[in-house]
């Protein structure tokens, strides 16, 4: 392992992720902000408690009341006035169901002059959840669109449909109360209606979306689930005023910022990054091999969201496998790594952020009787960069706003 690019990648994934955290921002948003009657606060996603632990801190008001639900292990201590859930992530579970309860009880009997302030992130799909179906087949069908390989806004266009909270049916809930909406993007583009499923988003998708994404997938429906899906939800929430404070954009301006810091001429490819990630990896790689010999310090960053398609019954996650995809195309260059990361610190269901690889790890599985077109193909992309080094652990960061993956090459000259 090239240790260099190793410190160098550590230290862009360091700065980029410090630079996102909600906690700056939220403050912002709030510090002019007055607010009538009762105040209650709801925090919903990876990064709700962050989010819900600066606001509390910030505000010139008290809270009447506040619930955060977020995912497991991400709870980092009591806020006052505020009850915290920690729920199921990427698939609800019973918490999310409790803790979901528990944020439509605090706000049921709410008046024209009450404000909720709704502290949004991603990951709120899973974690803000009130099924109109059997919560089994909830489960089933998010279980059947993550392994078909359907990318998040197709996700959330189907799962809107069957909650009682998404699509703009908690604004709705919350009327004739005002709600301010403070949201950390997790989606490309940063559409209000999919982030979190937009449970205070006025719903831009229509009953025909949802019909022609289940039959791309060929998703197994109940006639109950087929019901839901043409039912239309809320198209218009005058009682919501709404504000985005980071997106995976400022992820990748930060990743750049750092990389001019250490040498490296950066290229912003995308923030737009939405394929497989074995494809995305095979592309990165192919960058790596077109700028062999180079004399120059290069930088390449590309932030987005990427997809795995299950193929087997390894572990891993979309950063990793984009990583691992990219180790055999680095192999035989100089001074050459890659990483790939998701902001929020965990990367699919593991304790891993994402991977690292080098010109070495290729040869190094290999070495080990490890083949990547195997591992790939098993969907086993955390054991083999354990085996190689090549994890990247983070924990929790309080932060959620997609992915970066950024490509190093130390130049010849240097």
């Amino acid at each position: 392992m090239n240790t260099k690019l190793r410190q160098d990648a550590d230290r862009i994934i360091e700065k980029a992720i410090t630079a996102v955290k909600p906690d700056e921002a939220v403050r912002r948003c709030l510090q002019d902000q007055t607010f009538s009657g009762n105040i209650y606060l709801v925090a919903v996603g990876k990064a709700a408690w962050q989010m819900a632990d600066a606001a509390v801190k910030c505000m010139k008001q008290p809270i009447t009341g506040g619930i955060v639900v977020t995912k497991y292990h991400h709870i980092m201590g009591e806020i006052p006035g505020v009850t915290c859930y920690e729920a199921g992530h990427p698939v609800p579970d019973t918490n999310s169901y409790l803790g979901t309860q528990a944020v439509l009880d605090l706000t049921a009997d709410l008046k024209p002059e009450d404000t909720v302030l709704f502290l949004l992130s991603g990951g709120g799909s899973a974690l803000f959840e009130k099924p109109l179906i059997p919560t089994e087949e909830m489960e089933d069908i998010t279980g059947q669109l993550l392994a078909c390989g359907a990318d998040i806004v197709e996700i959330n266009t189907i799962r809107k449909r069957l909650s009682g909270v998404k699509g703009g049916r908690f604004g709705q809930w919350c009327a004739p109360a005002s709600v301010f909406s403070i949201i950390l993007s997790d989606v490309l583009g940063d559409p209000l209606d999919m982030i979190a499923s937009g449970p205070a988003a006025p719903d831009h998708s229509s009953c025909a979306d949802a019909l022609a994404i289940a039959e791309k997938y060929q998703l197994t429906l109940s006639p109950q689930a087929m019901e839901c899906l043409n039912k239309e939800t809320p198209k218009d929430l005058p009682n919501v005023t709404s504000k985005i404070i980071g997106s995976v954009r400022e992820l990748c301006r930060a990743a750049e910022k750092e990389c001019r810091f250490l040498g490296y001429e950066p290229v912003f490819l995308t923030d737009q990054l939405n394929c497989q990630a074995k494809e995305a990896g095979a592309f990165l790689g192919s960058i790596a091999r077109s700028q062999a010999g180079t004399s120059r310090n290069l930088a390449f960053i590309a932030g987005g969201e990427t997809v795995v398609h299950l193929t087997g019954k390894g572990l891993g996650g979309r950063n990793q496998e984009l990583a691992l995809s990219a180790a055999a195309q680095l192999e035989g260059l100089e001074q050459t790594a890659l990483f790939s990361i998701g902001s929020d610190g965990t990367d699919g269901p593991t304790d891993a952020a994402g991977g690292y690889v080098d010109t070495d790890t290729a040869a190094t599985l290999r070495g080990m009787g490890i083949s990547i077109p195997s591992v790939l193909s098993d969907n086993d992309a955390y054991h083999a960069l354990k085996k190689a080094g090549g994890l990247i652990i983070t924990g929790p960061t309080g932060t959620n706003v997609n992915d970066v993956a950024v490509l190093l090459i130390k130049g010849e000259a240097l």
